[in-house]
């Protein structure tokens, strides 16, 4: 499945849009984790525990928006964004959506 945040594939011919496709995780905060970043707070730097944390969140994500486009009989997803919001104190959701298409063979 090719995916891009341009609005084309390059080389290729959409032949059909088939709608919007989305693909979400809501990621609760560990106890590890924000002992952690509390600790690097003082002295700075990366919080490692909450970059490998939203990562995983991501990937999540993106495979949840390409079984959505599959399930709609996609080639692709054109113009995927992502975006994040918290949920709750403690959580927050990172959301991807985009155009699933087909393509010329």
């Amino acid at each position: 499945m090719i995916y891009t945040t341009t609005e084309t594939v390059p080389g290729r011919e959409i032949t059909q849009i088939l709608g919007v496709v989305t693909g979400n995780v809501v990621q609760a905060k560990h106890i590890g984790r924000d002992i952690m970043a509390g600790l690097k707070s003082i002295v700075g730097g990366e919080i490692r525990g909450y970059t490998e944390m939203l990562t995983e969140a991501r990937n999540i994500a993106v495979e949840r928006l390409v079984q959505s486009a599959h399930e709609k009989g996609a080639d692709a997803v054109v113009g995927i964004r992502f975006t994040t919001s918290a949920i709750m104190d403690g959580s927050s959701e990172i959301m991807v959506f985009g155009t699933a298409v087909r393509l010329a063979p």
